[in-house]
Protein backbone atom coordinates (compact mmCIF):
# COMPACT_ATOMS: atom_id res chain seq x y z
CA UNK A 1 0.00 0.00 0.00
CA UNK A 2 1.68 3.29 -0.89
CA UNK A 3 1.46 6.33 0.94
CA UNK A 4 -1.09 8.12 -0.63
CA UNK A 5 -3.25 5.52 -0.89
CA UNK A 6 -2.89 5.36 2.59
CA UNK A 7 -3.56 8.52 3.26
CA UNK A 8 -6.51 8.48 0.84
CA UNK A 9 -8.37 5.19 1.30
CA UNK A 10 -7.58 4.12 4.72
CA UNK A 11 -6.45 6.44 7.32
CA UNK A 12 -10.06 7.48 8.31
CA UNK A 13 -11.20 3.70 8.13
CA UNK A 14 -8.37 3.27 10.50
CA UNK A 15 -8.76 6.37 12.91
CA UNK A 16 -12.80 5.20 12.80
CA UNK A 17 -12.48 1.43 13.52
CA UNK A 18 -9.03 1.62 15.98
CA UNK A 19 -9.58 5.16 17.30
CA UNK A 20 -11.83 4.23 20.15
CA UNK A 21 -10.48 0.90 21.34
CA UNK A 22 -9.76 0.34 24.76
CA UNK A 23 -8.20 -1.86 27.09
CA UNK A 24 -5.10 -4.39 26.16
CA UNK A 25 -5.26 -4.59 22.39
CA UNK A 26 -3.63 -6.86 20.40
CA UNK A 27 -1.74 -5.68 16.88
CA UNK A 28 -1.42 -8.63 14.55
CA UNK A 29 1.30 -8.36 12.08
CA UNK A 30 1.81 -4.85 12.97
CA UNK A 31 4.31 -4.52 10.53
CA UNK A 32 5.94 -0.93 10.29
CA UNK A 33 3.34 0.58 13.48
CA UNK A 34 0.88 2.33 11.03
CA UNK A 35 -1.78 1.52 13.44
CA UNK A 36 -0.10 3.13 16.57
CA UNK A 37 -1.44 6.29 16.37
CA UNK A 38 -4.94 5.47 16.52
CA UNK A 39 -4.79 3.06 19.34
CA UNK A 40 -4.34 5.98 21.94
CA UNK A 41 -7.43 5.18 23.97
CA UNK A 42 -6.07 1.89 24.73
CA UNK A 43 -4.48 0.86 27.93
CA UNK A 44 -1.59 -1.22 26.56
CA UNK A 45 -0.66 -2.26 23.11
CA UNK A 46 0.66 -5.83 22.28
CA UNK A 47 2.28 -5.66 18.49
CA UNK A 48 3.37 -8.85 16.62
CA UNK A 49 5.63 -8.79 14.25
CA UNK A 50 7.37 -11.93 12.79
CA UNK A 51 9.26 -10.07 10.50
CA UNK A 52 12.72 -8.63 11.40
CA UNK A 53 13.03 -5.85 9.11
CA UNK A 54 9.47 -4.53 10.03
CA UNK A 55 10.22 -4.66 13.53
CA UNK A 56 13.27 -2.35 13.07
CA UNK A 57 11.11 -0.38 11.07
CA UNK A 58 7.99 -0.75 13.77
CA UNK A 59 10.66 0.47 17.32
CA UNK A 60 10.75 3.50 15.81
CA UNK A 61 7.24 3.98 16.17
CA UNK A 62 6.87 2.27 19.38
CA UNK A 63 8.96 5.46 21.09
CA UNK A 64 6.78 7.60 19.39
CA UNK A 65 3.56 5.93 20.64
CA UNK A 66 1.16 7.78 23.35
CA UNK A 67 0.23 4.50 24.57
CA UNK A 68 2.85 1.62 26.47
CA UNK A 69 3.61 -1.10 23.85
CA UNK A 70 4.64 -4.29 23.82
CA UNK A 71 6.60 -6.04 20.73
CA UNK A 72 5.95 -9.57 20.23
CA UNK A 73 8.40 -12.01 18.10
CA UNK A 74 5.39 -14.29 17.49
CA UNK A 75 3.42 -15.42 14.62
CA UNK A 76 -0.59 -14.93 14.12
CA UNK A 77 -0.24 -18.54 14.12
CA UNK A 78 0.87 -19.44 17.46
CA UNK A 79 0.69 -16.38 19.65
CA UNK A 80 2.93 -15.90 22.51
CA UNK A 81 -0.26 -15.26 24.98
CA UNK A 82 -2.18 -16.59 27.34
CA UNK A 83 -6.00 -18.00 26.78
CA UNK A 84 -8.24 -14.59 27.31
CA UNK A 85 -6.19 -12.05 27.86
CA UNK A 86 -7.02 -9.61 25.36
CA UNK A 87 -10.18 -7.04 25.13
CA UNK A 88 -9.67 -6.59 21.18
CA UNK A 89 -7.58 -8.28 18.19
CA UNK A 90 -6.79 -5.89 15.27
CA UNK A 91 -5.43 -7.65 11.61
CA UNK A 92 -5.48 -4.99 9.21
CA UNK A 93 -3.58 -5.84 6.21
CA UNK A 94 -2.52 -8.96 7.60
CA UNK A 95 -4.51 -12.30 6.95
CA UNK A 96 -3.22 -11.88 3.21
CA UNK A 97 -0.02 -12.95 3.85
CA UNK A 98 -0.30 -15.38 6.82
CA UNK A 99 0.62 -19.21 5.71
CA UNK A 100 -2.42 -20.60 7.81
CA UNK A 101 -5.36 -17.86 8.31
CA UNK A 102 -7.67 -20.41 9.88
CA UNK A 103 -5.07 -21.21 12.64
CA UNK A 104 -4.55 -17.53 12.81
CA UNK A 105 -7.85 -16.50 13.29
CA UNK A 106 -8.37 -19.70 15.98
CA UNK A 107 -5.33 -18.24 18.06
CA UNK A 108 -7.15 -14.42 17.96
CA UNK A 109 -10.55 -16.19 19.18
CA UNK A 110 -8.34 -18.31 22.05
CA UNK A 111 -6.60 -14.96 22.99
CA UNK A 112 -9.49 -12.81 22.88
CA UNK A 113 -11.66 -12.04 26.68
CA UNK A 114 -14.93 -12.88 27.08
CA UNK A 115 -16.93 -10.04 25.54
CA UNK A 116 -13.79 -8.72 23.23
CA UNK A 117 -14.04 -8.58 19.68
CA UNK A 118 -11.86 -8.94 16.66
CA UNK A 119 -11.85 -5.83 14.02
CA UNK A 120 -10.61 -6.58 10.42
CA UNK A 121 -9.37 -4.28 7.77
CA UNK A 122 -8.34 -6.34 4.94
CA UNK A 123 -8.62 -6.75 1.36
CA UNK A 124 -10.58 -9.75 -0.38
CA UNK A 125 -11.42 -12.00 -3.20
CA UNK A 126 -12.82 -9.91 -5.95
CA UNK A 127 -16.12 -11.44 -7.46
CA UNK A 128 -16.16 -12.62 -11.39
CA UNK A 129 -13.58 -11.80 -13.91
CA UNK A 130 -11.65 -9.98 -10.74
CA UNK A 131 -11.83 -12.94 -8.90
CA UNK A 132 -10.45 -15.25 -11.91
CA UNK A 133 -7.77 -12.46 -12.23
CA UNK A 134 -6.59 -12.48 -8.72
CA UNK A 135 -5.88 -16.52 -9.23
CA UNK A 136 -4.22 -15.79 -12.14
CA UNK A 137 -1.80 -13.48 -10.92
CA UNK A 138 -1.47 -14.95 -7.14
CA UNK A 139 1.95 -16.81 -7.60
CA UNK A 140 3.40 -13.88 -8.91
CA UNK A 141 1.64 -11.49 -6.52
CA UNK A 142 2.63 -13.53 -3.75
CA UNK A 143 6.52 -13.24 -4.85
CA UNK A 144 6.20 -9.14 -5.15
CA UNK A 145 4.16 -8.25 -2.35
CA UNK A 146 5.97 -10.44 0.82
CA UNK A 147 3.62 -13.22 0.37
CA UNK A 148 0.11 -11.02 -0.03
CA UNK A 149 -2.24 -14.03 -1.52
CA UNK A 150 -4.82 -11.21 -3.49
CA UNK A 151 -7.54 -13.64 -3.48
CA UNK A 152 -8.08 -14.89 0.00
CA UNK A 153 -11.87 -14.82 0.89
CA UNK A 154 -11.24 -13.70 4.72
CA UNK A 155 -14.80 -12.47 5.50
CA UNK A 156 -15.42 -16.16 5.25
CA UNK A 157 -12.88 -17.33 7.00
CA UNK A 158 -13.58 -14.89 9.90
CA UNK A 159 -17.10 -16.60 10.22
CA UNK A 160 -15.21 -20.20 9.68
CA UNK A 161 -13.12 -19.06 12.51
CA UNK A 162 -16.56 -18.57 15.00
CA UNK A 163 -16.79 -15.26 14.64
CA UNK A 164 -20.20 -13.36 14.38
CA UNK A 165 -19.86 -10.75 11.95
CA UNK A 166 -21.47 -7.79 13.69
CA UNK A 167 -20.46 -4.54 11.26
CA UNK A 168 -19.67 -4.77 7.73
CA UNK A 169 -18.59 -2.53 5.21
CA UNK A 170 -17.00 -3.47 1.73
CA UNK A 171 -15.42 -1.12 -0.16
CA UNK A 172 -13.79 -0.74 -3.63
CA UNK A 173 -11.75 2.51 -3.61
CA UNK A 174 -8.21 1.14 -5.14
CA UNK A 175 -7.21 1.61 -8.37
CA UNK A 176 -7.88 -0.39 -11.17
CA UNK A 177 -4.54 -1.60 -12.41
CA UNK A 178 -3.72 -4.04 -9.39
CA UNK A 179 -5.67 -7.25 -7.70
CA UNK A 180 -6.49 -6.06 -4.69
CA UNK A 181 -9.32 -3.82 -4.79
CA UNK A 182 -11.99 -4.74 -2.76
CA UNK A 183 -11.84 -4.54 0.87
CA UNK A 184 -13.39 -5.33 4.00
CA UNK A 185 -13.99 -3.87 7.23
CA UNK A 186 -15.13 -6.26 10.31
CA UNK A 187 -16.03 -6.08 13.89
CA UNK A 188 -17.20 -9.27 15.10
CA UNK A 189 -17.55 -11.24 18.23
CA UNK A 190 -16.88 -15.06 18.73
CA UNK A 191 -20.41 -16.51 18.67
Amino acid sequence: MTAAMERRVLAARRARLLGGLTGVVLDVGAGTGVNLPYFASAARVLATEPDPHMRQRLARRVDRARVPVEVLDSPAEALALPDASVDTVVCTLVLCTVAHPDRALAEARRVLAPGGRLVVLEHVRGTGGLARWQDRVDPLWRRLAAGCRPNRDTEAAVRRAGFVVEHRDAFAELPKFTPIRTMVELIARPG
